[in-house]
């Protein structure tokens, strides 16, 4: 949606703090192209670090043709001369210890650059401590969560849930005590509830959840129908809980947007029969360890599957010796236009991560999963694919090894599970595309979202 272009003079302004790690930002910066398209007259301040917004916005067509979206830099909070480990929670103390003070500095600025005073702030929920920076200023606070429904509620659940399991580390003690959760053990859940709690991220989601029901509303890319138990108990716990996604449905209406394919993946697909190609992505923040994608490389062989792989790297690293790439029956990309692949008739498996986007991407399109979650909320999202929904499979032991990944591939590929877990997924997708048309639950609370930032 690229909305109103016409330049008007701002009356209002609204700034907008983005977390600079993994890929919350691109989905913050979608739900303020849509608020700016919507309110013409607000001028929205995207405060995130240098890096991100230059990533962001030579990527982001709809915002730099929209007037009244403006990126401000924050520093990253790291020492001088500082290069911080692979592992990116060093880098998030920093940021943290520094954000406070830095973002003070970032709203003064977006102040005197706009000549307008800020009227609400709109945040990643990571940032916590931005519900005591709104009561000073007296704005809202809309904090946005970009993970799904139930991770949210765990975090926001985490003494309760602490307290129902007591001293109990037992892994198959389910958490059947929350509405929805029967099928949910410990090991499902994310760090910080109950494992690593004084980690930097586990504490951080902690005061999170602690915080979240000041906030004036919540918003989250999902969809009200996706999970009514859960999301009518989020409803209890907060002033207003907005569902305004899936994004990569709503933020493409009514046209959806011109995404270049370089790499002719869309080409490709028109040549193959339909549901018989795996698309693999793990997402752009972790790699499987290379001996993970050996095996897979190895099961694709060997099975004989045609797939699209967006590989970051170099794939002969890991092809047994002595294999030549051209005798795959596949195509290995850099990148790949990934709504457009999952939404293509002869996509029908994709071997994910479970980051939250990739999942909704998959119910978008009607595509089953094979999953091999990381960290985070990684874990929680495969179980509702695998265990809640039925519309996956998490690969046997949780590490990805040849034989378990062709047991994975002919399951969704091959075999009748596989159409069960495509007809389950297509349910689910009717119920996003109902909750997407004009008059749905999702425009609907996008509606209420607009009136809430732009009083």
């Amino acid at each position: 949606m690229v909305g109103n272009l016409k330049t008007q003079t701002p009356t209002h302004h609204v700034a907008v703090l983005a977390f600079p790690f993994g890929t919350h930002a691109g989905p913050l910066l979608s739900l303020v192209v849509r608020l700016a398209a919507a309110a013409p007259h607000v001028v929205f301040s995207f405060i995130a670090t240098s890096k991100v917004n230059t990533s962001l916005f030579s990527k982001s067509p709809s915002s730099s043709l929209l007037h009244n979206v403006k990126a401000h830099d924050i520093p990253d909070g790291l020492p001088e001369g500082f290069v911080p480990p692979r592992n990116p929670e060093v880098a998030i103390g920093f940021f943290f210890k520094a954000a406070p003070a830095n973002f003070m500095r970032s709203l003064k600025d977006a102040e005197a650059a706009t000549g307008l005073k800020i009227g609400c702030l709109v945040s990643d929920a990571f940032f916590w401590f931005l519900g005591d920076m709104a009561e000073g200023m007296k704005v809202p606070w809309v904090p946005v969560w970009t993970g799904g429904p139930r991770s949210l509620l765990v975090h926001v659940e985490t003494d309760f849930i602490r307290h129902r399991l007591g001293t109990s580390r037992d892994g198959k003690q389910c958490l059947d005590f929350l509405p929805g959760f029967s099928k949910v053990k410990i090991p499902d859940l994310p760090e910080g509830v109950v494992e690593n709690l004084e980690s930097p991220v586990g504490s951080l989601l902690y005061q999170m959840g602690q915080t979240l029901p000041k906030a004036t509303a919540v918003a989250i890319n999902s969809f009200e129908e996706l999970e009514p138990e859960v999301v009518n108990l989020l409803k209890s716990r907060f002033q207003k809980f907005l569902n305004v996604g899936p994004f990569s449905l709503i933020a493409s209406s009514p046209s959806p947007p011109l995404i270049k394919d370089d790499s002719g993946c869309l080409e490709w697909l028109d040549k193959h029969k339909p549901a018989s190609v795996a698309y693999i992505s793990f997402g752009s923040v972790v790699t499987p360890p290379p001996h993970e994608l050996a095996a897979f490389a190895q099961a694709l062989i060997e099975s004989g599957f045609p797939f699209i792989w967006s590989f970051r790297g170099n794939i002969e690293d890991v092809l047994p010796k002595g294999f030549n790439k051209s005798g795959l029956n596949g195509k290995i990309v850099p990148w790949a236009p990934q709504v457009q692949v999952l939404g293509h008739a002869s996509t029908g498996a994709f071997v994910t991560h479970c980051g939250w986007n990739s999942i909704l991407e998959s119910i978008v399109g009607g595509v089953p999963m094979i999953c091999r979650p990381f960290f985070g909320d990684q874990k929680l999202n495969m179980n509702t694919v695998e265990a809640v929904w039925e519309i996956g499979v998490g690969v046997e032991g949780g590490v990805i090894t040849k034989d378990g990944a062709m047991m994975a591939l002919e399951l969704t590929l091959k075999h009748k599970e596989g159409n069960k877990m495509r007809e389950k997924i297509m349910v689910l997708k009717n119920l996003a595309r109902q909750a997407a048309v004009s008059n749905g639950s999702s425009p609907r609370a996008f509606n209420n979202l607009v009136e809430i930032v732009t009083k």
